[in-house]
């Protein structure tokens, strides 16, 4: 890259990012270098008397025999078949296949500030983050609560300890991301409560657990201006570990300062990262359910510990719009939603046995969090709800239909349990991927056109975060260019913007009808216009159009994302017939274009 390009690309990130995001970065760049967060966070003393203040409880712990009757046998099994895999010391990151649960690292332990997120003695730091999240603690303290099986504590402090003889305070990789230090907090403060009477939890393993806790929670104040410049879900996480810290030990001399520092971080984090619709600022699915997972876990300890500080009326108002929009995209047979945007894998709250991938614990809980009711009928995600403290009512009782003040205004309804949605973004904070007029499709449950998500941010070439480009989303690319300006590993400029979606119903209801287009390449003088509609009958018909201002050639590419399953397709110079075999059915694609095609049908790992 040429000095003047990386000028050039300098210039239009002050433009669209704005200058206080740029001024806060330069900030904690300048702390770093200057030596001053080093200065701040020293690595304490090792103390000769026990640690001064005790860990408080921070939630309304459900009763066993209600949380059992949830979960039933199936449920019960599930929750201890995990736990028990946990004691075995295997986990299962991202929840994909089991792993050992690592809790050192390879690296030399040097204060925080000396490593850098790609270091190459680190390797992907999220293997090294994740299973130090402690989001497996969660597990064997659910899996205790219900069983009083000591093995589950035994392996919490067996792990804890560990951990930190590994990981002393300030030093190591574990202590570089402030948020990782927020997210492990939280977990701390909840197997302080849950493993507190347990024979294993003696004085002063639980002396070293509060002591620690005070050590991330110190963390997190002095490079609170990195998160405020990321205007992402860092500061949601390390807002919300303060809140947590402040609760779970009231007696520290930095509680009211944690508490202060917290409440209004995290309102200014739920106020302007939730748009009045309840678009999340990060364009992302999984960050949006981080999100309303921290405004549920903030709500719990706020009534259980700080009753006279509840949500202000902006903060309230937006969670739920950010609820509704999230909502409008569950699929109703699995719970799960479009893998939109980035997606680091990971769940800072596993209080529920349902999988990874369905949304329902975290929806269900935030209805009955901001609207005071469920937003979905009765079911094993209700866990969730119970460990944060709210009713949960029988089965029996009706359930309300959900107040949806903002849904997606780019989903429609087809017939047999189908439906879709229409990527068509008006960005104002920068977008994570290029996916502008995206299409997912969901047919019996099953996701047809499928977005890549993100698989590894840190991987080795050509992995690195690739699956941000348009080249590998549902929609049209032209001349194997991006929609948008590709200026970093997590950084897209010159955003592409859509028209406002403009909804269609035929009078006899025998359709729905969306139409849309965006200026991502307006640069060749192109506009890319999109047409999608359901027809009543079961069918889908998607319809592209390039408009050109001028006389030259484009190419463009047409990609779809399938699930991996048998087909078969038959291909002539301008059709291309695909038919999916799938366990409901076979689904047809047919692809129909004035220009010849040239079909390429690629597996994934090829």
């Amino acid at each position: 890259m040429t000095p003047l390009h990386r000028l050039s690309l300098g210039l239009k990130a002050l433009r669209q990012l704005g200058p206080l995001q740029l001024s806060l970065y330069t900030l904690y760049q300048l702390g770093l270098r200057s030596g001053h967060y080093r200065r701040v966070t020293p690595s304490p003393r090792q103390a000769d008397q026990p640690y001064p203040y005790q860990i408080h409880p921070i939630l309304p712990l459900p009763d066993p025999i209600q949380l059992a009757a949830l979960l039933g046998e199936a449920g019960i099994s599930v929750l201890r078949a995990e736990a028990d895999e946990i004691i075995s010391g295997q986990i299962r990151l991202f929840g994909a296949e089991p792993v050992p649960l690592v809790l050192t690292h390879p690296a030399p332990l040097r204060h925080w500030t000396n490593y850098e997120s790609n270091a190459p003695d680190l390797g992907d730091l999220k293997f090294i983050w994740e299973p130090a999240r402690f989001g497996w603690a969660f597990t064997l303290g659910r899996a205790y609560w219900l069983s009083r099986d000591e093995r589950y504590p035994e392996a919490f402090w067996r792990y804890f300890e560990t951990f930190q003889d590994a990981n002393p305070p300030y030093l190591g990789p574990n202590w570089l991301s402030s948020q990782e230090c927020a997210i492990r907090l939280c977990a701390f403060a909840f197997a302080a409560q849950v493993f507190d009477d347990s024979p294993h939890s003696t004085p002063a393993r639980l002396s070293l657990l509060a002591e620690s806790l005070a050590h991330h929670a110190t963390r997190i104040p002095p490079t609170l201006v990195y998160a405020r410049a990321q205007h992402n879900n860092h500061l949601v996480s390390e807002a919300l570990g303060l809140c947590t810290a402040a609760a779970a030990l009231p007696d520290h001399p930095s509680s009211g300062q944690w508490r202060r520092l917290g409440w209004r971080w995290l309102n200014h984090a739920f106020q302007h990262q939730f748009t009045p619709n309840g678009a999340y600022c990060q364009h992302s699915t999984n960050y949006h359910r981080l999100a309303l997972h921290a405004a549920c876990w903030a709500h719990a300890i706020q009534a259980k510990c700080f009753p006279a500080s509840p949500f202000p009326p902006l903060t309230l108002s937006r969670l739920q719009a950010g609820l509704s929009w999230l909502l409008s995209l569950c699929d109703s047979i699995t719970g799960q939603i479009p893998n939109l945007g980035p997606n680091d894998g990971a769940l800072i709250f596993p209080l529920a046995v349902s999988p990874f991938t369905d949304y329902r614990p975290a929806l269900q809980t935030a209805s009955r969090s901001f609207f005071g009711e469920p937003a979905l009928p009765p079911g094993i995600w209700d866990e969730t709800s119970l460990w944060l403290g709210l009713p949960v009512k029988p089965a029996s009782e009706p359930i309300p239909s959900p107040r949806l003040s903002h849904p997606s205004q780019s989903v429609l309804k087809g017939a047999r349990s189908s439906w879709a949605y229409l990527r068509a973004a008006r960005f104002t904070s920068r977008p994570g991927h290029a996916d502008q007029l995206h299409l997912d499709l969901w047919w019996q449950g099953l996701n047809l056109a499928i977005d890549p998500g993100t698989y590894r941010y840190t991987a080795n070439p050509p992995w690195d975060n690739a699956f941000t480009s348009t080249l590998v989303h549902n929609t049209l690319s032209v001349d194997m260019l991006e929609q948008m300006t590709r200026a970093g590993r997590f950084l897209y400029l010159d955003w592409a913007q859509v028209s406002p979606p403009r909804w269609e119903r035929a009078a006899d209801g025998s359709w729905e009808r969306l139409t849309a287009s965006h200026n991502g390449y307006r640069r060749l003088g192109v506009t890319h216009w999109r047409q999608v509609t359901a027809f009543q009958d079961g069918r889908w018909l998607v319809d592209d159009t390039l408009s050109c201002r001028a006389h030259r050639r484009h190419t463009a590419r047409l990609h779809w994302l399938l699930p991996d399953l048998p087909w078969q397709a038959d291909i002539t110079s301008s059709r291309l017939h695909f038919q999916l075999s799938t366990p409901h059915g076979a689904v047809e694609l047919v692809i129909q274009s004035e220009s010849s095609l040239q079909p390429l049908l690629v597996r994934g790992g090829e």
